[in-house]
């Protein structure tokens, strides 16, 4: 083509055909988030400071972690039914408490009944559903799977180390609630602590296996790891010739975002190790846990861009929750948030059977809606897949997978060949959600197995 040619095709002008009117910026509302949570209207955090509130050592120290110091600390914005409520609540769940003052900041305290965060933290009585009768502490068979204590390994290239059993805050639906935290008058737990020789077992049994491949430190959690644990964790499993990924799991950057900001140490260490990756070429991840758009500020954006120009690759994991995420709409703008920060949304877990949570549990059918509505409305890559972690060991199946379903029982059943092959994994639906059939036969305990009969005469 000649330069006079160039010159003609430069002038020529294209119409533009709009096939959809342009969106007014004011609607992309997931790219609107609150900047920082008005925490002085707490009556307990008049006077703080904001270097104090962006200061991990102050949410940490102010953390609490007893329900009367707990509801102490909103008195003067809840009613007094409320107060009762969360008392009783508390007094019957499975999971010990600790709240974050940046948590607790953001919750709506004018309508503490239906926020989304509250829900996920602060137990009410009211709320309470009775288990589901085939609920079991450790629904997902972790400690079956344990080849030495504190290490779960299920899938052929992959495993799952445990070297605390700490968080820097506790959530009521916690599928580890069988180890997590302290004791509480319903659940005596199966306890983690930080134990060299227990650590050493778990190096040597995964230094011993060539499939292994990729190690989720997790917990507790990552967040409570301190700086020197985190290299010699990593150095450890990275030094290793079969090890090519590790993911630190943390719900910390959802309920305390200032610790990436603030303690340089524990981050240093953390950058330490994903740069140490790659030199070997192998990845390090950051694997965090947002459920709710309301959980996203400006304190959570710049925490996220710190570690995105660190080069740290972060990964979210949802939980569905019943009236935290259930909805489409909720978690579409979830999902378009994470995205906007440079996280990428990686599963969305219908929620486990989990003791004392059953008033948070949803539907298979709820998850394949969810999944329906979520898939389009971004890119593939920052598209959550949706799943059932199979109880009794089977792991993660898509939502759709199912061999078997029954809306009336809300009995499915998954299998896992390339996990355990030729075994069956049933999950079972709320029992509230059901129509009124499902519930009558639930309610006679004779009818319980013969339910299960049908649906495994239904995949024979």
């Amino acid at each position: 083509m000649t330069a006079q040619s160039l010159v003609e095709l430069s002038k020529r002008t294209y119409e533009i055909v709009p096939l959809k009117p342009p969106v007014d910026p004011a609607r992309l509302e997931y790219k609107n988030f609150k900047e920082a949570p008005d925490w002085r209207r707490i009556p307990a955090y008049a006077d703080v400071t904001e270097e104090q509130f962006l200061d991990h050592r102050w949410q940490s120290k102010k953390s609490i972690t007893r329900p009367d110091k707990l509801l102490e600390a909103l008195r003067d914005l809840v009613s007094e039914e409320f107060i009762k409520d969360a008392t009783e609540g508390f007094a019957r769940a499975p999971m010990s408490v600790r709240v974050s003052p940046y948590l607790l900041s953001l919750i709506d305290w004018n309508d503490p009944y239906r926020d989304p965060l509250r829900t996920q933290f602060i137990p009410l009585k009211s709320r309470f559903l009775p288990d589901h009768p085939k609920l079991g502490l450790d629904s997902l068979h972790e400690r079956a799977d344990a080849p030495v204590p504190g290490l779960t390994h299920r899938y052929t290239d992959k495993a799952l180390f445990l070297p605390l059993d700490t968080c820097p805050v506790y959530c009521r639906f916690c599928t580890r609630s069988y180890a997590v935290g302290i004791d509480t008058e319903e659940v005596e737990k199966t306890h983690f602590k930080v134990d060299e020789d227990r650590w050493r077992a778990a190096y040597t049994y995964i230094s011993s296996r060539p499939e292994l491949e990729d190690i989720v430190v997790s917990g507790g959690d990552a967040y409570n790891l301190r700086p020197e644990q985190i290299r010699s964790i990593g150095e450890t499993l990275l030094g290793m010739p079969n090890i090519r990924r590790i993911r630190l799991a943390t719900k910390g950057p959802a309920v305390m975002p200032q610790k990436i900001l603030t303690d340089s140490e524990w981050i240093d260490a953390v950058t330490y190790i994903a740069d140490l990756g790659r030199k070997l070429h192998k990845e390090v991840a950051v694997h965090t846990h947002f459920n709710n758009p309301n959980e996203i500020t400006g304190i959570t954006r710049d925490a996220m861009q710190k570690l995105f120009e660190r080069g740290i690759r972060v990964r979210n994991q949802s939980v569905l929750i019943r009236g935290v995420n259930d909805d489409p709409e909720t978690m579409k703008l979830l999902v378009k948030r994470l995205g906007h920060l440079n996280v990428q949304p990686y599963y969305v877990y219908v929620h486990d059977l989990v003791k004392g949570a059953e008033d948070l549990r949803t539907t298979v059918a709820t998850g394949e809606l969810i999944e329906k509505h979520v898939r389009g409305s971004t890119a593939g890559f920052n598209t959550p897949t949706v799943v059932v972690d199979a109880p009794g060991g089977g792991g993660k199946r898509d939502v759709h997978s199912y061999e078997f379903y029954d809306r009336t029982t809300g009995i499915s059943i998954f299998e896992a060949p390339s996990v355990k092959p030729g075994q069956k994994y049933l999950y079972f639906d709320p029992i509230d959600r059901l129509p009124d059939e499902g519930r009558a036969r639930w309610a006679d305990p004779r009818e319980h197995q013969a339910m299960i009969d049908e649906a495994m005469r239904a995949i024979s």
